[in-house]
């Protein structure tokens, strides 16, 4: 597998034969069990994943959205670190802020009420519930940026449409005394911020 700093491409050539023999074996099931691997570590990859969602491979974008997918089932997140993973070996690669994307979202019934649903940029549907929550955090200019909980410690940043999107279809609700400024689905309640903040800042 290829070390940090090398340039053959024979490291992602091997990944890449791996996770689609991966990818043939579960077909029609799941993903890959990732959370139950736990090969030794191979090294670094010269991979990275934009804040925009881009995948590059050594300063490169990858072009091919079915790569991009076929790598995104085998990410792994081990606290503050993400690898790509397969049952022998396991390759660090860097990701700016979330590995994924939330790019489309719609609203569907729900025995409680309202459902929304996303699809990432990886074309990965994810229902916003107890499971896959959304959080909101203070950006950098003060604003606040959602994300997605999608599988085990991966989460999708949701796109500035989506988040005004919430916020259109947000509303106030008291929370542990306070009251929050939020949007529900699959009845559950999830707070964005204090709503006499929001109300100041409209």
């Amino acid at each position: 597998m290829a070390k940090q700093g090398q340039s053959s491409n024979r490291g992602l050539d091997g990944l890449t034969a791996a996770a689609n023999d991966l990818a043939k074996a579960v077909a029609g099931k799941a993903l890959p069990p990732v959370h139950l691997w736990n090969p030794p570590f191979c090294g670094d990859l010269d991979m990275r994943i934009a804040t925009d969602g881009t995948w590059f491979y050594m300063g490169t974008p990858m072009g091919r959205p079915a790569l991009v997918r076929l790598f995104s089932t085998i990410l792994k997140r081990e606290e503050d670190k993400y690898f790509l993973v397969t049952p022998v070996e396991k390759v660090g690669i860097r990701v700016d802020d979330a590995p994924f994307l939330a790019v489309e979202m719609i609203k569907e019934g729900h025995a409680s009420g309202r459902l929304l649903r996303f699809r990432t940029n990886v074309d990965d549907w994810v229902d916003c519930d107890t499971a896959h929550r959304l959080r909101f955090e203070v950006s950098r200019d003060g604003g606040l940026t959602p994300y997605l909980h999608v599988r085990a410690s991966l989460w999708a940043k949701v796109t500035r449409t989506l988040y005004y999107d919430l916020v259109d279809m947000g509303e106030e609700r008291m929370i542990d005394g306070r009251p929050m400024f939020g949007v529900e689905s699959s009845g559950e309640f999830f707070p964005m911020a204090d709503a006499e903040q929001v109300r100041a800042a409209l």
